[in-house]
Formats: structure tokens, sequence, C-alpha cells
């Protein structure tokens, strides 16, 4: 079908347009040429980029779907109309099951360079008339990058909810040590730039690092005893304000309760479970999810972890229902059996569903009144709620402070330093901030499971007279330190036997042995 040049003249908003094109350096082969613009208002006048898709990535949904190339659009400031080329992907509409490895960049740059400038008068026919007022306008080559060595997709899936999603495992950069880092995602089509669970894979027994990589699927196991996914340990991390009731339930006898809204693969409920005794509920809205997370991401039920179908909003107000002895028959069916009682701690990781808006969390229903106020129902009166937040912008971040404010005593913040999520914390009752001699299990616990991969093995030398110390900052030591790669402050007159300890422990590969640690501590 040809193409009317005219259909470009101007920006149309959320208009998606793709074609192919001959290959000006490969006149045997033809580019796809996807063309889209912005939802939003344009710029006057409105600027137009080009990108290029990674060589063996055009299958990928993020460059062969309108949704990734949404998100790469809104994900690129002032840019009112993006310009995807790249070869074309295989005829199946799935991503490829093939296994993808990264070239080298020095490799493509001498073809990519001839592309770009072959395909600038394209790139200039397919600009609008706006653009030109004042000249010719440069168009800019946008670079995608990420740091996935290697990859290949173990299964493509479908839930009645969630539409098309993918598992794949991959291999990425490890800057921290030399050790390879591999790891497993679940995506969603409809959002194909957020990686929904990640999980750490490693080899099974018997295999060592150089088991051959990744496509070796039955070689790999997930490791649930790790939370890698950037905002997760903070939420945990979260715990730390209320280390002494949770220590209370403990030596009272009783588990601390964890109800956690969005389940997705399952790493969150799999942590709180296996490393930290907690009894774990879970609610998903796609029972596919949950079977994607029971065979591929160690998501595995038993009597103290169990999850249910359904919105998670209305499984609040039901629970909150329920507590109080009212009917809540007027809400959607759940099996409430194995429910009741309140909880320690409510971890919130919703996103919302309107991927023409961009990655969103959590969803606007979240935030009702009548939701918050069933949440805090719910809780201890020592009880916690911690929320995974992806703001769309700076105003409707501070009114949903304000309205968690609103329903609860205190509101903590870890902002997690990628650029992208905040931590919120909200605590029922206001806090005391101290604690008895029969806290310091929990806190130790607590230290060493959830920080030991975040650089805090300075934490394992601290002596317990300041376990008072640490809780009341412990959300800055662990934000600065675990998250933003800070370092403790090692006073100048320490023992210089102690202080080698923290500063080797900050390099996984050179931590030092318990037995050092004894010697050092005169133990």
């Amino acid at each position: 079908m040809a193409l009317n040049k005219a259909t470009f003249e101007t920006i149309n908003p959320s208009r998606f347009i793709a074609f192919t094109f001959p290959n000006p350096q490969n006149p045997t082969s033809r580019l796809r040429i996807a063309v889209l613009d912005s939802p939003g208002r344009p710029a006057d006048p409105p600027r137009v980029a080009a990108m290029f898709v990674p060589d063996r990535r055009e299958s990928d949904w993020i460059f062969s779907t309108e949704s990734g190339h949404l998100q790469l659009l809104l994900n690129s400031p002032r840019i009112s109309r993006l310009i995807l080329a790249g070869n074309q992907p295989g005829g199946d509409s799935r991503p490829s099951m093939e296994i993808y490895r990264r070239h080298p960049v020095e490799n493509d740059m001498s073809y990519r360079n001839d592309l770009e400038v072959s395909l600038n008068p394209l790139f200039l026919a397919l600009s609008p008339k706006s653009c030109f007022e004042h000249g010719i306008p440069e168009i800019p080559i946008l670079s995608y990058e990420d740091n996935v060595i290697s990859s290949v997709v173990l299964g493509t899936f479908v839930g009645s909810l969630v539409g098309e999603m993918l598992v794949e495992d991959v291999e990425i950069e490890n800057k921290k040590c030399s050790e390879r880092e591999f790891r497993r995602r679940l995506r969603f089509k409809r959002m194909p730039n957020l990686v929904q669970t990640e999980v750490r894979i490693v080899p099974k027994m018997g295999f060592g690092s150089d088991c051959g990589g990744i496509g070796e699927v039955e070689l790999f196991r997930p490791d649930v005893g790790v939370l890698v996914h950037p905002y997760l340990s903070p939420m945990v991390a979260s715990l730390g304000l209320i280390s002494g009731h949770i220590e209370e339930r403990f030596c009272g006898g009783f588990m601390p309760r964890a109800l956690c809204l969005g389940v997705g693969g399952g790493a969150l409920l799999a942590f709180l479970r296996t490393q930290l005794g907690f009894e774990v509920l879970g609610v998903e809205e796609d029972e596919e999810v949950l079977k994607v997370g029971r065979e591929f991401f160690g998501l595995e039920e038993c009597e103290f972890l169990k999850v249910f179908v359904g919105d998670a909003m209305e499984f609040v107000e039901k629970v909150a229902l329920c507590a109080r002895g009212e009917n809540a028959s007027s809400l959607n069916g759940f099996d409430m059996d194995g429910v009741g009682g309140e909880f320690d701690v409510i971890m919130v990781d919703l996103d919302s569903c309107d991927a023409e808006n961009g990655v969103c969390a959590p969803p606007l229903a979240f935030r009702r009144k009548r939701v918050l106020l069933a949440a805090r129902s719910i809780l201890f009166d020592k009880g916690i709620l911690a929320i995974n937040v992806v703001p769309r912008n700076s105003a409707i971040y501070e009114t949903m402070k304000h309205d968690f404010r609103e329903i609860f005593s205190e509101l903590y913040e870890i902002d997690v330093g990628n650029g992208e999520n905040f931590v919120l914390i909200a605590m029922a009752t206001p806090r005391t901030p101290s604690i008895s001699d029969s806290d310091y299990s929990f806190i130790n616990t607590y230290l060493v499971v959830s920080l030991r991969d975040a650089n805090i093995a300075v934490a394992l030398l601290v002596p317990l007279a300041l376990c008072n110390l640490i809780l009341n900052n412990i959300l800055q030591v662990v934000a600065a330190v675990g998250f933003n790669n800070k370092r403790l402050e090692i006073p100048p007159n320490a023992n210089p036997l102690v202080a080698a300890g923290p500063r080797l422990s900050w390099e996984p590969y050179r931590r030092p042995s318990f037995s050092y640690v004894m010697e050092a501590l005169h133990i």
C-alpha cells in the first residue's frame, strides 16, 4: 500500500503507522519503519527523533509492538514523534525463541553510521511541516541501552486479564564482580518495557558457573532467597520500623502476617515466607499469572503461603467488612477461609493497566479513601502499609502522600535511586523508637537476611547496643548504602583490624571469613 506523504505533515496524537522500506545498505532486504505520535499535546514546534532497533531484537515486544513503541516515546522527554527503524522481524508475530547475544558495539558502528546517513532523507520526509519553519531540522538519533548480554524466551502465555505475557531468561552485566549474573523475567505485552517479576536464577546442583549459560533452562532454578527487583528490598526494609513489634509476635508464639497485593511471579511472597518466617497471603487478579509463577519463579503455596484470585482492592474491603462482622456479600466472591485476623504488614505492588499514560503505580483506585480506610482497619495497631510507587508526575505524587497522611499516623519515604520508584511506608499508629533487649533477635535476622546483598556487611560488626541508633535511621541507611551504593563512614580512630572488615566486605568476592571477624572482635 502506497503512503501519502501528506499523512505525516501534522502531528496526530496516538497515531501509529508501520510500513516497510528498502534497506539502502542491503538491496536484498527491507526495513520496518514505525512512526508513532505522542498521545499528549505536541511541543511547538514539535520535535522528531529516530531510534534504531538493536540487531536481533526485532521481534522483542519492546520494538515490535505499538505498546512498546509508546513506552519508548514516553521515556523520551519532549519528543512529539518517534520513528523506529530496524530489520523486519520474522513472519511469526510471537517473540523469537532463538537465543539473543549482544554484539560488541564496535561491530555495528560502521554499518549503523552509514545507515543513519542513508535514512536521514526518509526521517525528514516523515517530519511535520512545522519542523521546517526555521530551516531543515536535525533529527536526533536516540540510543537504546540496557544491561542484557543474552536472553532467550522460555514461553509465551495468555492471561484472561493481563493478556499476552512472556517468560525469559537473561544474562546481565555484573559490574560489582566478575561472576556471571542470570535472571528470569516476566513481562506483559501491554507494557513490555516494564519487568513485572524478576528473580535470580542459579545453576542446579552439580553445575558450575561454566554451565553453558542462557538457553539451557534445565540447568537453572530460581533463587527465592534473594530479592533483585530494585524496589522489593526497600519494601522489605520497611519492616525495620516495626522490628520490635514483630519480635514480640515471634516471642509470643505468633507468626507475623503479611498481605501482598499483587503477586506476579511471587518473588516477594516467597522471600517473606522462606527467609523471614512470615505467614503470607497474596492477591492476584489473573490465575494464569499465578500458574506462570508456580512453573517458572518458585512460587510454592503451603499452609502458610496462600494466594487468592481477584481484585486486590475488593479483597481488602471484604476482609475489612468481615473483620467488623458485617455482611460482605455485595462484593465479588472470595473464599475467605483462613483469611481472618489482622496483618502486621500490607505490601502493595500494583501498577496501572493504562499503558497509554506510561508506567504508574499504584493504580488510582487504591488511593480511594474507602480503600485506604479498609487497609488501615485490618492492620495491627503497630502495623505498616508499604507501597511501591511510580508517580506519573510530582503533583500527583504529592497529592498521593497527602491522601495517605489523612488516614495514617506517620508516613515515611525511600527513594529507590533508579529515577523511577519510591517506597512509601504508612504506619497505623505513631512509631515508638525504643526497643527492649528481647528485640535483638529479629533485628539481627533482619539485617543479615534483608541486607546481605546490599553491601551492608558492616552491620554484622555493629555492637547490639547501637541497634537503637540503627533502627532510628534504618531507612536512610538502607536507601543510601544498599541501593545508592554509598558507604557508611568508618571512624578514623577505629581499630585497623576491625575497620578492615567492612572495607573488604564492600566487594562481595573479598568478604572476610567468619573466623576473620571473630579474630577481629577478639571472640
